[in-house]
C-alpha cells in the first residue's frame, strides 16, 4: 500500500538515495529541501523547495504546504558537518550543527505533528558520533554535541509520542560516500538507503526511541 514520505535534505546525498528507494516502492515521496535537484525532481511526487529548516518561518511555511495532508513516514535528514581544532574552537559553527543537526529535526516533528496520525513513523537520521560511550577520538565537537542532542530529543518524542501510536526511530546511515565526507565512505548511499528503509520497516511501538546502525546495529548512547 502506497504511503506518503516526507524526506528532509532530499535534494542531495542520503535523503536522495532514501527518495529514490520509496519512489521505487512506489510511496508518494514529498521532497523537502532548500534548492531541488534534477534528480529530486525526476523522482518525487512533490517538491517543496526554500525551505531552511532552521528558520521557524521557513518551517512554518511547510507546515502550510502540507496542511491537510496525511505523514506516513517523515524522514529529518537535513544536516551539516563541520570539524573544530580544540584552542581555535569556532563556536559559531558549533551552534550552527546545533541549529541544523539538533534543533531543526525538532521543530520540523513539531510543527507537522497535525499531519501525523496513529501509525506514523519520524526517523531521526543521527550518527554514531553523537554516541557519548562510543567517542573514544574527540574533536567533532559540534557534529557530537549536536547528534547527542539530537538523539535526546528523539528519545522524548518516541515517549511523548507512543500514546498517539507514532513511533520514533534514531539511525545511524553507516559512513557514507557523500559531500558531507567528501565521499570518503565506506558505503554507498544506495546501500545506506536501503539499511535504513528496513530499520524503519521493523520500527513499532515496542522498539521505538531506539538507537540503530543502518546495519541493524544497537548503538550505546
Amino acid at each position: 500500500m502506497s504511503q506518503n514520505v516526507v524526506i528532509t535534505g532530499a535534494n542531495r546525498g542520503i535523503g536522495l538515495a532514501l527518495a529514490c528507494f520509496y519512489a521505487q516502492q512506489g510511496d508518494r515521496v514529498i521532497g523537502v529541501c532548500r534548492q531541488s535537484s534534477a534528480e529530486l525532481d525526476a523522482v518525487a511526487a512533490q517538491v517543496i523547495q526554500g525551505i531552511d529548516v532552521t528558520q521557524p518561518q521557513s518551517v512554518e511555511d511547510l507546515a502550510q504546504h502540507l496542511a491537510g495532508t496525511s505523514i506516513d513516514l517523515l524522514i529529518n535528514n537535513a544536516g551539516l558537518l563541520a570539524d573544530e581544532v580544540l584552542g581555535e574552537l569556532d563556536f559559531a559553527s558549533i551552534q550552527r550543527q546545533m541549529e541544523v543537526n539538533a534543533y531543526a529535526p525538532l521543530r520540523v516533528t513539531e510543527a507537522l505533528l497535525p499531519c501525523l496520525g496513529r501509525g506514523s513513523k519520524v526517523a531521526m537520521i543521527t550518527s554514531r558520533m553523537g554516541s557519548i560511550a562510543d567517542n573514544d577520538s574527540g574533536g567533532r565537537y559540534g557534529y557530537r554535541a549536536s547528534k547527542a542532542a539530537l538523539n535526546a530529543f528523539g528519545k522524548s518524542l518516541a515517549m511523548d509520542l507512543k500514546p498517539q501510536g507514532i513511533a520514533v526511530a534514531l539511525l545511524h546511515p553507516g559512513y557514507v560516500q557523500t559531500r558531507m565526507v567528501n565521499f570518503s565512505g565506506l558505503i554507498s548511499t544506495e546501500e545506506s538507503a536501503k539499511g535504513l528503509a528496513q530499520r524503519i520497516a521493523d520500527l513499532n511501538l515496542e522498539n521505538t526511541g531506539r538507537f540503530w546502525h543502518s546495519n541493524g546495529d544497537p548503538l550505546p548512547w
